[in-house]
């Protein structure tokens, strides 16, 4: 209180009173010891904790849990917002033992204390788990993880390879839930190890005596659930390159839901459970069969309308007039056909006459033209020796022998020299134009 409200014998409100100097006279507010309290508690800073997560309970994408002390004595309520989560292991649950870095939280108006975590993992798993990422990296980087190199699942696998323990409730699930769907189901099953130092080496050994298998079209590696240090078998190097280079498609059913070893990515198909592994290896028989009876009543709904368009159009064809009476059509052009035809036949003989009286002519003009019709009427060719024909009687001198050409063959004969002009073509020629 101040002076002048000492002096004066006032009475301070509770919110002027701070809660170490507050008396029956004197109280403080709850709020102002909510905020006392708040302030406090912000000062601690953030602290780690390790303990076992008892609840976990997702609420609009944050998470409200509680963490147990080992010795069970005593937990305390925590908050982890949905920012935070994001950076977190996905296979954080309950019964996992933790460390956490939280932060107090005190809430004035409801008087409520809790921690808010910013950072959770897996208690002795941190080198583990960094190493693992570390893989991870280097896996991604070689392109394992690919989804390109995954190789596509059998329709129906004629056997079924299942590496998985002894007598387990993984096996169980498989074969129960593979034999629901497809009665006829072959499994060659391989049990190994599935945790500890002998969970690597035989299940190497099983993958390779079912990949060398040719029956075999599909491994299952299959695995109940377990905490992640029961799991890290299933993340081993070797192992995940033995996968890989498997020519068998293999099928990852390690755990349940928010289990996720490496052999998930590098799986080419990964099952959230073996329930589920079973249902992805081979299909449903009534599934099947109702699509074959769906298929079937497609088929033959389509055939059925196929046939009913076809008739359709071919009594549609069949009513037109052409095809109804065909021979109309014939009858319609027949008359057409026999003018043309007594057409070209009128043409052809006037074209032959033509061309017959044509070639008389020239028949007759060549036998008027011909040297051969000159020599009927008398006339004859003489030449000498060389083939020349005579025109002029100086050509031939007495003596000369002459070859003479007359309308039927050839005969030599011997010239006696120029003849009077009495005898030239002029005189025989006005001989021959007088009248008997």
């Amino acid at each position: 209180m101040t002076s002048f409200q000492a002096a004066a014998g006032e009475t301070p409100p509770p919110d002027a009173v701070h809660p170490r100097d507050s008396s029956p006279q004197t109280p403080t507010s709850v709020s102002r010891l909510g905020e006392t309290v708040r302030d406090f508690v912000q000062r601690w800073g953030a602290v780690w904790v390790e303990g076992e997560i008892t609840a976990w309970n997702k609420r609009g994408g944050h998470v409200f849990g509680r963490l147990k002390d080992a010795t069970g004595d005593a937990s305390i309520s925590f908050r982890l917002w949905s920012s935070t989560l994001q950076r977190l292991p996905d296979d954080l649950a309950v019964g996992d033992r933790v460390i956490a870095c939280v932060k107090g939280d005190y809430y004035v108006k409801s008087g409520e204390f809790s921690y808010t975590v910013s950072a959770m993992r897996h208690t002795g798993l941190g080198d583990q788990l960094e190493r693992l990422e570390r893989l991870r990296a280097t896996l991604r980087a070689e392109g394992l993880f690919d989804p390109a190199r995954k190789r596509p699942l059998p329709f129906l696998p004629h056997v079924i390879g299942l590496i998985t323990g002894e007598r387990s409730d993984a096996e169980k699930d498989v074969h129960r839930n593979a034999e629901l769907r497809w009665p006829e189901v072959r499994f060659r099953t391989i049990h190994a190890a599935v945790q500890g130092d002998r969970c690597v080496p035989e299940t190497l050994a099983a993958l390779a005596a079912l990949d060398a298998d040719p029956e075999v079209d599909v491994i299952v590696i299959a695995r109940g659930g377990g905490d992640p240090q029961t799991l890290l078998g299933f993340s081993d190097e070797r192992l995940l390159r033995a996968v890989a280079a498997a020519s068998t498609p293999v099928v990852s059913a390690i755990g349940h839901e928010n289990d996720h070893p490496l052999l998930d990515d590098v799986a080419d198909v990964r099952a959230s459970t073996p329930t589920d592994a079973a249902k992805r290896v081979v299909p449903d028989v009534s599934e099947q069969r109702a699509l074959v009876q769906q298929l079937r009543s497609r088929a033959r709904t389509r055939l059925t309308q196929r046939v009913a368009h076809d008739i359709a159009q071919l009594e549609q064809l069949r009513s037109r007039p052409v095809l109804r009476d065909p021979e109309s059509m014939l009858s319609a052009r027949a008359q057409e056909v026999w003018t043309l035809l007594s057409r070209g036949r009128d043409q052809s003989r006037r074209r032959m006459d033509a061309a017959t009286r044509a070639t008389a002519e020239l028949r007759a003009s060549l036998r008027a033209l011909s040297p051969g019709a000159t020599l009927a009427r008398g006339y004859a060719i003489a030449h000498i020796g060389d083939g020349v024909i005579l025109r002029d009687a100086a050509q031939a001198p007495a003596g000369a022998p002459v070859v003479v050409t007359v309308a039927r063959g050839s005969f030599a004969a011997r010239s006696e020299g120029e003849v009077a002009e009495s005898a030239t073509p002029a005189a025989v020629d006005e001989a021959s134009a007088r009248p008997l």
